[in-house]
């Protein structure tokens, strides 16, 4: 295969497989894909580009292929729904000319099997290049995109209007956050960045990040602005112990250290501390690493402060990772669910009396949330929720809930582009 513009596709359509029929997510799908390596710099961000928004634009995209056929694909030619769905991908919202665009399209169902249906390809994509504009208008892309599940779980906890608005932030690519060790109204001309008000730095996204200045020295890492607010709601840690649970990748662990914290990372994965270890490193920053199960893990004396960011259904992060509506579902969640309680009241056995635990979750859900701190609290006495102040999260009421939690959503800050969405808690143990 000559042509670097149909490798990438190919590339493409083989990722696009992957995420759908085999749950992997994208990360993991594009680091194991081996003919990417050899592809110039700028057909990997294409392959990568023409693969988030063909899963961003999902719903549009079949239902627009759906009205244009005469009859349903069978079962077995679900690739050439594939081949469909990137073509009409780059036509309707990449711009890609009709001939770079409907040939490949035409080539890619040649070349994987389905010859006998490179007609159809070229009819339905030569169509929908023309009609798809006027078409989209009438379509209600939030709705569309969004699995029904999904859709279901957050107009039952947000309403209608708010579900619609967090389903549209997520058809938009969320900017690069930028968390720095220091001087970050120094750093954000050189960057060309914005400071948010949380002290977040915040630049559009695109090119490439180790290439951007003060990464070689360490100066900074990739950290999405909520993200970076669960660990500044400790107040002052210099000098404190810390325990950072479920560490990787290992950005809150970077922050606690900047701080002055003597922090603890801790996480069950070799491979993920591995990357922790790396990115502290970058940094100039130490830590001490513990391959550990969280639920299971013990000190020899209780720690200052506790970090949980635990794992979840990842909701909160659509805008970054568009394959995650479809590698979850409620199944997953359930067991997610399980998983939390257990990690969060083991937590409250490793903080010191008078110590601070903070809870965090990236997800939309308040079940993987807000739910999960009412009911330790119902059924715990040791412990105490301590509000979060609209000061400690950038003068920024509207992320504060009405018990002091914050509850950010990718519709928050729309102004300053949006953030992912999270649950954070504040607690004490009772001294």
């Amino acid at each position: 295969m000559t042509d670097p513009g149909l490798a990438a596709r190919k590339a493409t359509l083989e990722l696009l497989r992957a995420v759908l029929s085999q749950r992997r997510p994208i990360d993991e799908a594009l680091d194991g894909h081996l003919d990417l390596r050899g592809m110039e710099p700028r057909d990997r961000a294409f392959t990568r580009l023409l693969l988030s928004t063909t899963l961003r634009r999902l719903g549009q995209l079949d239902a627009l292929i759906d009205g244009a056929l005469k009859s349903p694909l069978p079962r077995a030619a679900a690739t050439v729904r594939d081949v469909l769905r990137l073509g009409l991908a780059q036509r309707l919202f990449l711009a890609t000319p009709s001939h770079a665009a409907v040939d490949t399209s035409v080539e890619l169902a040649g070349i994987t099997g389905f010859a006998g249906m490179k007609g159809l390809v070229n009819a339905v994509l030569r169509r929908l290049s023309e009609d798809g504009p006027a078409l989209l208008t009438a379509q209600d892309a939030a709705r569309l995109n969004t699995p029904a599940w999904l859709w279901s779980r957050l107009t039952e906890a947000y309403g209608a209007e708010t579900a619609a608005a967090i389903a549209a932030a997520h058809l938009h690519e969320a900017p690069l956050d930028l968390s720095v060790k220091a001087d970050p109204e120094v750093w954000a001309p050189q960057l060309e960045a914005r400071l948010l008000p949380s002290g977040t730095l915040r630049r559009e996204a695109g090119g490439l990040v180790p290439e951007l200045p003060g990464f070689a020295e360490g100066a900074w890492w990739v950290q999405d602005a909520a993200a970076a607010l669960p660990a500044r709601l400790f107040g002052p840690v210099a000098g404190k112990r810390v325990l950072d649970l479920c560490a990787a990748p290992g950005g809150k662990t970077a922050q606690l250290v900047a701080a002055g914290a003597d922090v603890t990372a801790l996480d069950r994965s070799t491979r993920r501390l591995a990357r922790v270890a790396e990115n502290l490193e970058r940094l100039g920053l130490p830590a001490t690493m513990k391959t550990a199960d969280a639920e299971t893990f013990t000190a020899a004396e209780p720690y200052d402060a506790v970090l949980l960011d635990a794992p979840c259904s990842a909701t909160g992060t659509i805008r970054r990772h568009p394959d995650v509506p479809y590698l979850k579902g409620p199944d997953d969640v359930a067991k997610l669910i399980g998983a939390q309680s257990r990690l969060l009241r083991h937590a409250v056995e490793l903080v010191r009396p008078g110590g601070i635990l903070v809870w965090c979750t990236c997800s939309l859900l308040p079940e993987e949330g807000e739910t999960q701190i009412d009911r330790l609290l119902a059924t715990d006495d040791r412990m105490v929720r301590l509000p979060v102040t609209p000061t400690e999260v950038g003068g920024s009421d509207e992320v504060l809930t009405p018990a002091g939690d914050v509850r950010s959503l990718p519709c928050h800050w729309p102004d300053l582009g949006g953030l992912d969405g999270f649950h954070i808690a504040r607690l004490q143990r009772r001294g």
